[in-house]
């Protein structure tokens, strides 16, 4: 940047001989020396003459700061700016070290209270991920990953795009929860946190075969992997959403007496359901695969919803429900049933959501089994987003 005494001092004796009225407290300079006030109302007398006469740009070569000391401009910050995109700019380490870096500032400018926050990150960051199958085979699917870690009372906040960054250095890797938590450990290293988060959300895809048809096609589920550290405890944990046909029992029943006593035909009521498991994969135990949830789901609840149907099909599942009626209590209870079986499942939760089609609202049923679900409180638009609208 310009010294602006020296300028300054070059300037007085470049016009002050010839100016009126101008104080001539300035004389032969030594610029080691503090200057006095008198000299000070010379200069800056001498700078504001000149600036009448210069453009801005002028102004801003001898400093930008000067065009604050001329009158029209005090609250300007900056000089005329340039409009063109630099195309041939490039950043270099000096340049990147002068560039501010407020969301990893001091805790001077930590806004509200100094207080730790649980969860601090980035949430629908997507990118392509490759997951192993049950059958050796690999598929790629649009990933939706939501990661986070705690942010102790005295920082500010923490750099997001590294959370990103990490993925990034593993997005050609298979996925498994050892590859997680290998991107989980780095970004815990790069954010300097000690508690912190991954869940990875996605569609897969598993080819299903019709009733009595011999036909096939493609069920997806929503499935989530998360991986837990607080105080140094790690979770592994599974997610998934069982879209099934609920029918009612006591409307089966009521159904059967029309007929039986009156000679009506009546029909049970049935809806689309939705069950969300979410499970603890227990440590030191065989692999617990995506397709091994789903089994233990459709055990428990065989009325899936169906993808390709026929005739056949279409009565098949019509029997099949009225072999299967339950209501959302019986539901939460029959997956529970199969999770207790595997020793490969520690913790888990069952969310049920039996979308009524008699009633204008749904009935629901959470149950938990272990510490790790365990919940006073419920998110008021938990069962909102159980939703599968096909």
């Amino acid at each position: 940047m310009t010294d602006l005494r020296a300028t300054l001092s070059r300037l007085y004796h470049e016009n002050i001989e010839s100016s009126d009225g101008v104080p001539s407290g300035v004389q032969d300079t030594d610029l080691d020396r503090e200057p006095t006030r008198a000299e000070a109302e010379a200069a800056l007398a001498v700078l504001r003459r000149w600036a009448i006469d210069v453009t801005p740009e002028e102004v801003s070569t001898l400093d930008p700061l000067v065009s604050r000391l001329i009158p029209g401009q005090e609250v300007s910050n900056y000089p005329a700016l340039a409009r063109a995109y630099p195309e041939a700019f490039e950043v270099d380490e000096a340049y990147k070290a002068s560039m501010p870096d407020l969301q990893n500032g001091p805790s001077s400018l930590i806004r509200g209270t100094k207080q730790q926050i649980q969860h601090v990150g980035i949430s629908n960051f997507r990118l392509p991920i490759r997951f192993h199958t049950r059958d050796g085979g690999d598929l790629t699917l649009e990933t939706s990953v939501t990661g986070s870690v705690s942010l102790e009372a005295e920082k500010k906040g923490i750099n997001m795009s590294r959370i990103m960054r990490t993925f990034y250095k593993h997005a050609e890797e298979t996925f498994s929860f050892e590859v997680i938590e290998r991107a989980l450990d780095a970004y815990k290293s790069d954010l300097e946190s000690f508690d912190a988060r991954i869940q990875m959300r996605f569609s897969f895809p598993m080819r299903v075969n019709s009733l009595r048809s011999g036909l096939s096609g493609y069920q997806y589920y929503d499935i989530a992997l998360e991986l837990i550290e607080v105080d140094g405890v790690r979770r592994k944990i599974v997610h998934l959403d069982y879209v099934y046909s609920s029918t009612c029992p006591c409307s089966l029943e009521l159904s059967e007496h029309a007929r039986q006593f009156r000679g009506q035909l009546a029909t049970p009521h049935s809806q689309r359901s939705v069950a969300r498991m979410s499970l603890v994969v227990e440590a030191d135990q065989p692999i617990l695969w995506f397709e091994d949830v789903i089994d233990m789901a459709r055990a428990a609840v065989p009325t899936e919803t169906q993808v390709m149907v026929k005739r056949e099909d279409e009565q098949a599942f019509a029997e099949l429900n009225a072999a299967n009626p339950i209501f959302v209590e019986d539901a939460a209870r029959l997956f529970c049933e199969q999770l207790l079986k595997d020793p490969r499942v520690g913790d888990f939760r069952i969310v049920a959501s039996h979308q009524e089609s008699l009633h204008s609202h749904d009935a629901v049923s959470i149950l938990t089994e272990g510490a790790t679900f365990d919940a006073a409180s419920i998110d008021p638009r938990m069962f909102q987003t159980l939703f599968h609208t096909g």
